[in-house]
């Protein structure tokens, strides 16, 4: 077995995404905690310790080294052969080195892509001429900007403007087009959200278009111009400008043309992660590439179900497109899995929705004052089980593979009401919510 990687092994989570996004949020997001809790927060003195955040950074992200990477692989039993692999006929790959020597590869059963993807930058005048910053840059970033205009409004744009405000950014203002944050969840998850960074003081645009960007250099100021909801056009000055407005697969230069599919698009597979259109079952795509989950802990589960189906089991897979747990590490994290209201109506569903304020959940209280925030559960109301589930809140991802485990399971709410929670912790949120079902829609639960 073989694995080819011209960049770090580990990938884009491990370097510059998850692992080093979560060590700059961190530090703000504790000193908040301690300063919620009476007869804690007056030991809170002073601000965060900027070099020693950084530097912890750079400790999750390996110092951008897959030595420890490579050792494991190694104890796997792994040739890993390190240059630009691209597919030159049916199993057969070709590696460019660094060296400029070229590796003719064949695979005697399957050749499995999962080259991830890469920031997408939009259509806006003068961005591909400005010096600007994408989800690389702004988490590897060596000093915190004084001025940080972000240009979207989703994950990486979110927790990137908390992360930075709370190490010290004196002004950070975020532009998303859509009319709330994460646009992709619940309305008032983004809603909430929104509220939380205004009142910290971050300048947050809802329903605005960013029109052109000048720029002259890195070491320059840069000039945004973006169209508020209302028509008013107005100019922003920043030092940088993050832009985190999507991704992109990275299939431009891997040799898909060879096998009938097209460069730049997205690898289309059927549930057993086999790339639709090439003859034969040999060619594969996990992760990022094919488009199905864009998410680390989904393209592992992709990874499995493949390795599993080369292996000849009758396996595939259904749980990354049925039950996709998705969080928002900010403060109050956005946690989420399955559908929204809105995508179980589109997709036929009749359901009703039930809601929890989570700070009135005794658990809440004990972490200290001032926490909020609103859990949903969407129930097919046909079948009384849940499809979808949202919970904004503290520490709320931790509150969320119960919900991906009730989806998965089609477990009914009348089986849930028997799954006791501890007290006083924040799952019990979860008996809340099933007695306002109940209460609400007159449901006897056994």
């Amino acid at each position: 077995m073989a694995l080819i990687e011209h960049e770090l092994l580990g990938g884009e989570c491990t370097y510059w995404a998850c692992m080093p996004s979560k060590a700059l949020l961190r530090p703000g997001e504790a000193l908040e905690a301690v300063r919620r809790v009476p007869g804690a927060r007056s030991a809170a003195v002073g601000e965060v310790d900027i070099d020693e955040a950084l530097a912890r950074r750079d400790s999750l992200a390996s110092h951008w080294d897959d030595a420890d990477q490579v050792s494991w692989l190694e104890g796997a039993d792994v040739d890993l052969v390190r240059g630009h692999g691209r597919i030159t006929g049916v199993r057969q790959v070709d590696v460019r080195k660094s060296d400029g020597s070229e590796q003719q590869l064949e695979a005697t059963k399957a050749v499995v892509i999962a080259t991830g993807s890469a920031a997408a930058m939009p259509p806006i005048d003068g961005l591909d001429t400005a010096p600007v910053w994408d989800s690389r840059d702004v988490t590897s970033a060596k000093e915190v900007p004084r001025r940080l205009l972000i240009i979207g409004g989703g994950a990486v744009g979110s927790e990137m403007a908390q992360a930075w405000k709370w190490l010290g950014a004196e002004e950070v203002t975020l532009v998303e087009l859509e009319d709330h944050l994460l646009s992709q969840e619940e309305p008032f998850a983004g809603k909430e959200l929104e509220g939380a960074l205004s009142r910290m003081g971050i300048v947050v645009h809802t329903s605005a278009s960013t029109r052109s960007v000048s720029r002259v250099d890195a070491a320059s100021p840069a000039t945004v111009e973006v169209e508020l909801a209302d028509g008013q056009i107005v100019k922003i000055e920043t030092d940088e400008i993050l832009v985190a407005t999507g991704r992109r697969p990275n299939t431009d230069d891997i040799g898909l043309e060879v096998v009938g599919l097209v460069p730049g698009k997205p690898v289309e597979v059927d549930d057993n992660l086999v790339a639709k259109g090439v003859p034969g079952g040999w060619l594969y795509a996990v992760g990022d590439v094919n488009a199905r989950s864009l998410l680390t802990h989904t393209g592992k589960y992709q990874a499995r179900i493949a390795g599993r189906h080369i292996a000849g089991a009758a396996t595939h897979a259904w749980g990354d497109t049925k039950a996709t747990p998705r969080v928002v590490f900010t403060s109050p994290e956005v946690a989420s899995v399955g559908l929204t209201e809105r995508q179980a109506r589109e997709q036929g569903f009749d359901v009703r929705t039930v809601s929890y304020d989570i700070g009135r959940v005794a658990g809440a209280s004990v972490l200290g004052r001032g926490y909020r925030g609103t859990c949903q559960l969407v129930i097919d109301s046909a079948r009384e089980v849940i499809v979808g589930a949202t919970f904004v809140g503290p520490r709320t991802g931790e509150l969320l593979h119960a919900a991906t485990i009730a989806i998965v399971a089609e477990t009914p709410l009348g089986t849930l009401w028997h799954a006791v929670p501890a007290f006083p912790t924040l799952s019990e949120v979860w008996l809340r919510l099933l007695e306002t079902y109940r209460d609400q829609h007159g449901s006897e639960f056994d």
